[in-house]
Formats: structure tokens, C-alpha cells, sequence
């Protein structure tokens, strides 16, 4: 079972559609060289709507201005380690500056995370909210390597992972456990089976390689750069290998560069539990007579059984599909993402004491890419391929029930769904790089790294040691005081002018500033 907290929330947008309306009722082998390849030109033209296979929907709608977005694909090889061998065709997004071309800095490019989402999907989403960063730069996004329309990494299909999904990801005794086990190893094996060729192929090091020849193909001489969540990571490593190819960057949303993904999963338990601490106290602070709830303990309480009532009996959910405890528990993590979604967790959560799971099984499909066709993207594959490609540790079952209590300590309602997600490299095709990514960075000009101190997936102290371990007078820290994944999006006008001075003007923040 892949880890959910790993999962960057790019589909939140389409969610609240979905939701208001509930509510209401590899390419080929080109022989090219690294040298050839960044000499390339990219034919942008406009963007297709996404296949069945990567989830399905429409087109992206046009910019307020009226400009379309761009879609072009870029070659890049395989195999870093062999150049002149078989080549893959990575998807790129833009929307061309907005401002004056003698303003136009250059190109600043988005990942939004996951690792596993598409950036070709998201950026069109969100393009908005970066409206005043496109007076100075062409937005620019990509799916990186293994994901969505780039060599998508391949597992199950759609009906099969609807029957994965539903499977008890946090086992109570042996056959429980043994099932968990046998999933988790047909899910990679499928994985192996069906994208053999590109699994060893999808670190975040290529990832970070492939961004340094779109920088190039791009015709930057520096690298622009915004990442999210699992994105500061990439982002990291690109400054790592890049350092002095780094422009500006701004890492929003900081993943731990210095822990394991044991203690990743551990931080990212207390990090729940504290969002699910805020939620519940918001609740029974600000909605007058809140319906789940007289107390921020009772409102606990009532999730803590509504979920021991799910594993042993499910309530309907979209049918035919039923609401388990695995996917309320994941509908619930998906809605601590933002507090925008608040609204629709007590909802969610107000139905399903009344035995209707629809909502949080709304929202538990936006984790897991699921449409409301059924349709999946390939972000759980993508995700899985790319951490295991990355984490050196393997964890089994004995070890994962030895560190149970440690994770019910961190979080009485998360800890078991995050302590049994460590299975998931279990028996993977390919050997995983190490305990944790180096991104020092000595030389590289200043980097804003920004912390959340309400982050649920990644947790605030994160940024400070992503800040340190990037190197002194490199890693530039800022702290947002507030609720959800992230800063920028929060929309706060702290956070606001002190990333678009940055990125605009070349106006570092002080260090340890804090916002509001």
C-alpha cells in the first residue's frame, strides 16, 4: 500500500467540483547524445485532453487573458549512464509570460510533488494563483519521468486497483497480514511485469538530470525554479548536482532531506495528527453547534470508532464500491491537506455516522487518482516506482509490528495506516539508492525554503533541515503560521510578497522571517 501522505493533493481542484455536486445532490530509442539533445527544439502546440489512461477530462480551459496553454514533448535519455542509447519522450506545459519581453526573465519551472503527479495536469489548475509570477516568466511544467504522459510507469488497471484500494491496509492478525503482504508483492510484481524497461530508470537524480536539459532546451542559463512538497526534494537534488546552475528557487512545502522514509512516515503520523487536532478544535471553536462533535476530544473520539465500525462492517459508498476503514482513512488524510476541505470533511464525516460514505469516498479517490468515471492516472504507480527507486531501506511485516506502538504513540488514528505503509517496496524489481537524498549544496546562490507550522504531510521542522543541510547562506528560511500543505497557495500576503519579491526582484527574505 503506498504511503498516502506521499501523495501530493493535485487533484484538489477537480475534487470540489465533484464534491459541490454531491453536496448539492516509453518512447522510441532517437541515438541521440546529451549534446544533441540540448540543442533540440520543442514544437509547442495546444494541449490534448487527457487519455482514459491517465484519468481522463477535458482539455485545459484558456488563461483569463485569453492565451492558450502549450503542450510539447522533449526527448531525454533513458539511461543518464549510457547517453547515446534508447531515448524517452518527457510532457511539457507552458503558459508564455504575460508581460513586456524586455521584462521576461525566463522560463520558471513547477513540480508539484507526489513524487508521482503530473505536472501537465496541475499546472493548468493552479495557473492563476501564479498570474503575477508569469508577468516576468513562461510557467512551465512537466511530468517527470514514469508519470502521467512521460514513460508512465504501469501497474494494475482500473478494476483491479478499485478491489487493491479497498483491501484493509492496517491488518489486526496474521491473515490479515499475509493478504496485505501478498497484495503489496502483486502490485509491485505487476509493476515489474508491465514497465520493466523504465523502472530503473525513475530516481528523482534523473528527474533533477532531466530538468538541467529542459533548462538548456528551454534557453536558460539558469534554472527557475518552484517546487512543492516532494518537489523541494527534487529541487534539493537538483541543487546538489547544479549548484551553480541555480537561479532562483523556492521550495514551499519541505520534505525532510535528512530522514529515512521510516522516520519520513513517523514525522508525517504526528503531522496528521496535528492537523487532525487543528480541524477538530476549528470545528468546535468557529461552527456553531458542530455536527461532529461537542468537544475537540469527542470529535476524535467519534472518527477513532466510526473507523473500528468500518473495518468490521462497511457503509455504502459510490456504488458498488463500499467506504472501508483504509478508504475513510485516507478521504480523512486527503481532506487535511487544505483547510479549504475542511467543509467537506465535516460533512463527509456527518454522513457517514449516518451510514452514507459517498463523500469521503470522494475525497479518498482524489488521493488515489481516481475519477469519477473509474478512471485512474498512474500516480500510485509513479509513486511507488519513484521511492523505491530512491529509498534504500526495506522494511517486513515483523518490523513494521515492532514499530506499531511508537506510530500509535505519534498518532492514535494514523499511526497504523503509516507504520503497515512502509511495506510498500516490498520485493521491488530494482535496489533503492539510499537512506535519504543529498542536497548540499555549497556554492548555489540563496534558496527560500518555506515551513508550514500546520503541515500535515510535511511536517514544519522540516524546512529547518532542509535550510541547513542545503549549506550556510544558501538555505534561507521563512516560517507560515497556518493550516494545510503548503504557503504560497494559502494565498497569505506575507508569504505572497516575500516569494514574488524573490522571484521577481532578487530580494532574499531575511533569514527566520515569519508570516503573518
Amino acid at each position: 500500500m503506498p504511503n498516502p501522505s506521499r501523495l501530493r493533493a493535485a487533484a484538489l481542484t477537480a475534487t470540489a467540483v465533484t464534491l459541490s455536486a454531491l453536496l448539492a445532490g516509453c518512447g522510441g530509442g532517437s541515438q541521440e547524445d546529451d549534446e544533441n539533445l540540448s540543442q533540440q527544439k520543442l514544437s509547442w502546440k495546444e494541449c490534448p485532453a487527457p487519455s482514459e489512461a491517465e484519468g481522463g477530462g477535458a482539455a485545459p480551459s484558456p488563461l483569463p487573458d485569453g492565451d492558450e496553454w502549450q503542450c510539447a514533448t522533449m526527448k531525454a535519455p533513458l539511461d543518464y549512464d549510457d547517453p547515446e542509447g534508447d531515448t524517452i519522450d518527457l510532457a511539457l506545459i507552458r503558459a508564455e509570460s504575460s508581460g513586456a519581453a524586455d521584462r521576461r526573465i525566463g522560463s520558471l519551472i513547477f513540480n508539484f510533488g507526489g513524487p508521482g503527479g503530473s505536472g501537465v495536469t496541475t499546472l493548468p489548475a493552479f495557473g492563476q494563483d501564479y498570474a503575477k509570477l508569469r508577468t516576468r516568466y513562461d510557467l512551465v511544467s512537466f511530468d517527470p519521468r514514469g508519470v502521467g504522459r512521460s514513460a508512465p510507469v504501469e501497474c494494475l488497471d482500473d478494476k483491479q486497483l478499485d478491489t487493491y484500494f479497498q483491501q484493509d491496509a492496517t491488518p489486526d492478525d496474521a491473515a490479515e497480514r499475509t493478504e496485505l503482504v501478498d497484495n503489496t508483492e502483486k502490485f509491485n510484481a505487476a509493476c515489474e511485469k508491465n514497465s520493466k524497461k523504465v523502472l530503473p530508470h525513475v530516481p528523482t537524480t534523473d528527474a533533477a538530470r532531466d530538468m538541467d536539459l529542459m533548462r538548456q532546451v528551454l534557453g536558460d542559463d539558469k534554472l527557475y525554479y518552484f517546487g512543492i512538497s516532494y518537489g523541494t526534494e527534487l529541487g534539493g537534488v537538483y541543487a546538489h548536482l547544479f549548484p551553480k546552475r541555480v537561479g532562483r528557487a523556492v521550495f514551499d512545502a519541505v520534505v525532510d532531506p535528512t530522514q529515512t522514509p521510516e522516520q519520513g512516515s513517523l514525522g508525517q503520523a504526528e503531522g496528521f495528527q496535528l492537523a487532525l487536532d487543528n480541524f477538530a478544535e476549528d470545528c468546535v471553536s468557529k461552527v456553531e453547534d458542530c455536527p461532529i462533535g461537542d468537544t475537540a476530544d469527542d470529535v476524535k473520539s467519534r472518527i477513532a470508532r466510526l473507523l473500528k465500525d468500518l473495518d468490521r462492517k462497511p457503509i455504502p459508498g459510490i456504488f458498488p464500491r463500499e467506504l472501508t476503514e483504509t478508504a475513510a482513512t485516507g478521504g480523512i488524510a486527503q481532506a487535511l491537506y487544505s483547510k479549504d476541505f475542511w467543509e467537506y470533511l465535516t460533512e463527509g464525516l456527518e454522513q457517514a455516522y449516518d451510514g452514507d460514505g459517498r463523500v469521503l469516498m470522494v475525497l479518498s479517490d482524489s488521493l488515489n487518482g481516481r475519477n469519477e468515471n473509474g478512471q485512474y492516472s498512474n500516480i500510485t504507480a509513479a509513486n511507488v516506482a519513484i521511492n523505491c527507486a530512491d529509498d534504500k531501506p526495506r522494511y517486513d511485516t515483523a518490523y513494521v509490528e515492532g514499530k506499531l506502538p511508537e506510530f500509535r504513540k505519534a498518532s492514535p488514528l494514523f499511526g497504523d495506516f503509516l507504520a503497515w505503509s512502509m511495506l510498500s517496496c516490498t520485493d521491488w524489481a530494482v535496489a533503492g539508492a539510499a537512506d535519504h537524498p543529498d542536497v548540499s549544496a555549497p556554492g548555489a546562490p540563496p534558496i527560500l525554503v518555506i515551513g508550514n507550522t500546520g503541515d500535515p504531510a510535511t511536517p514544519y521542522e522540516g524546512a529547518g533541515r532542509m535550510a541547513e543541510a542545503l549549506g550556510e547562506d544558501v538555505g534561507v528560511e521563512l516560517t507560515y503560521k497556518g493550516q494545510g500543505h503548503g504557503a504560497y497557495d494559502s494565498k497569505d500576503k506575507c508569504v505572497r510578497n516575500a516569494v514574488d519579491g524573490y522571484l521577481l526582484d532578487g530580494k532574499v527574505p531575511a533569514a527566520g522571517t515569519v508570516c503573518p
